[in-house]
């Protein structure tokens, strides 16, 4: 088992150097290789799939500065398949690193039955108002995203449960783990990178931004809004 382990930091440190120009500048491929040995270490249900499988999916969270053992982004198993996918905290990692505009604070949010949300109209700029209800495990009825700029611009896109659940039935991995047992993370996910289109982003290759754009949620045509609005916001959360 030892020597299988150092086989894989090998072959993946090698992998790593020969793709060296499609990784950002501040990756650091010491750290990504041992959390990746942990990660496979500590799930069985990754070690059923072939080295190849494994390494083609850690190198595409490679490419973006990801970090699995963070749960920035996950190998999911699939049948005989291993799909790579961003996580919503990599989502908003990534946004926030690489938006041309800087971003204070980027964010999306479960609305259930008995939460308030509220989007309204003040002083001729729009606006919502969200109060969760304390300790609520009600029934999911939406979900919405919202950047915050350093300027002050702030842009929000809200969803409704039909919109979520559309968007999972054209997802190519609709019936994966990831949907089955942390749906609401992937709501969140879901209205999060469709608010990520109409974020002006300049990664430092072509790679990551064929990754990036990859994993970007399959979003129908008639769903997606032609105008985002700048908003200010009046939020009370409750974790």
């Amino acid at each position: 088992m030892a020597e299988q382990k150092q086989t894989f930091s090998l072959a993946l440190t090698e992998k790593l150097e020969t793709v060296n120009e499609a990784l950002p500048k501040d990756f650091n491929k010491v750290r990504f290789v041992q959390n990746a040995i942990a990660l496979v270490n500590e799930n069985t249900n990754l070690q059923k799939y072939s080295q190849q499988q494994i390494m083609s999916g850690l190198l595409k969270g490679a490419y973006l500065g990801l970090d699995f053992y963070s749960k920035e982004a996950y190998l999911i198993p699939y049948g005989n398949q291993l799909n790579y996918q961003t996580s919503y905290l990599g989502a908003k990692k990534l946004a926030k690193k690489y938006s041309i505009r800087p971003i204070k604070e980027i964010d999306a949010k479960i609305v259930r039955e008995d939460d308030y949300f509220e989007e309204k109209v003040i002083g001729g700029k729009s606006s919502f108002e969200f109060k969760p209800k304390p300790f609520n495990k009600g029934k999911v009825v939406g979900a919405f995203a919202y950047v915050i700029y350093e300027d002050g611009g702030i842009v929000v896109d809200t969803m409704n449960i039909d919109e979520l659940e559309t968007t999972r039935k054209h997802s190519k991995a609709s019936n994966s783990m990831a949907w089955k047992d942390f749906t609401t993370e992937m709501y969140r996910k879901t209205v999060l990178r469709r608010l990520c289109k109409y974020i002006e982003l300049d990664f430092e290759n072509v790679s990551q931004v064929d990754e990036f754009m990859d994993d970007v949620v399959d979003t129908p045509k008639e769903e997606v809004p032609d105008v985002f609005t700048e908003c200010e916001v009046v939020e009370d959360v409750v974790e």
